[in-house]
C-alpha cells in the first residue's frame, strides 16, 4: 500500500492526491505532516518538504518524481500520452507552470496570510511572472484539457497552482495576472466538476478553515 505524507493545504500534496484519485490507485494518507528542517524529518524527506510517498519501505520525494513513478507503476489509467513527443509536451507545460509561474508567484503568498510583500518583490515577480504566463498562454490548448483531449499530469498541476496564482496576484496588484487568458476560468470550473478534483478542493477548504480556527485559539 502506498502512503502519501503531507498536508491538505499544500498545492504539491494536492497535485499528487488528484493524480492518485484520477488513476484509481489505492493509498493511505497522513495529512498531518508539515515541512521541517529538523533532523528527524529530514531523515524522511531529504529536502524537508512535502509531500513524500512511502512505497514498501522506500520513500520518494518531489511531487513530479512521485507522479512519474505512479505513471510507470500504474499504467492502466494513464495521465501521460503514449507518444514520446506528446509526453514531452505535457512535461513542458508542467515545467512552465511550476518553475516559471508557481515558484515565481510564491513570493507573493505572504499576502494570502496577512503578511507583507515588499514593493521590490512585487516588481520582480510581476516581471518574471509575465514571462511564464506568456509561455503558458502559447502552450496551453484548453481542448478541453491543458494538453489536449485527455486529462494529464499537467491538469493535476494546473488545478492546484492556477487558483493560487490568480488569488496572490489579485491581492498584490489588484488584478488577476491570468485574466488575459479567458479560457482559464471555464477550464478550472470544468476541472472542479471532476470527482477527484472536487474532493481535493473540498478537503483543502476544510483544512484551511481548520487551520484558521486553530490560529485564533
Amino acid at each position: 500500500m502506498l502512503r502519501l505524507c503531507g498536508f491538505r493545504i499544500s498545492n504539491y500534496h494536492n497535485k499528487v492526491r488528484i493524480a492518485l484519485l484520477e488513476k484509481g490507485v489505492p493509498y493511505e494518507e497522513d495529512s498531518g505532516v508539515h515541512p521541517s528542517q529538523k533532523d528527524e524529518y529530514l531523515a524522511k524527506s531529504l529536502m524537508g518538504k512535502v509531500p513524500y510517498l512511502e512505497v514498501d519501505g522506500t520513500r520518494l520525494i518531489e511531487s513530479e518524481v512521485i507522479l512519474e513513478y505512479l505513471e510507470e507503476a500504474y499504467p492502466q489509467k494513464p495521465l501521460l500520452p503514449k507518444e514520446a513527443l506528446a509526453r514531452a509536451k505535457v512535461r513542458e507545460l508542467v515545467t512552465v507552470l511550476e518553475l516559471h509561474m508557481e515558484l515565481v508567484a510564491r513570493r507573493l503568498y505572504g499576502g494570502l496570510f496577512g503578511q507583507g510583500v515588499s514593493d521590490s518583490a512585487k516588481q520582480s515577480v510581476e516581471k518574471e511572472l509575465a514571462k511564464g504566463i506568456r509561455a503558458f498562454k502559447a502552450l496551453a490548448k484548453f481542448d478541453p484539457f491543458l494538453a489536449g483531449s485527455e486529462m494529464s499530469v499537467a491538469d493535476c498541476a494546473a488545478a492546484v497552482h492556477l487558483p493560487l496564482i490568480s488569488l496572490a496576484t489579485k491581492l498584490a496588484y489588484g488584478k488577476d495576472a491570468l485574466e488575459d487568458i479567458p479560457q482559464v476560468k471555464p477550464y478550472l470550473k470544468m476541472l472542479g466538476e471532476r470527482p477527484a478534483v472536487a474532493k481535493v478542493n473540498a478537503d483543502r477548504r476544510a483544512a484551511t478553515e481548520a487551520a484558521k480556527a486553530a490560529a485564533k485559539k
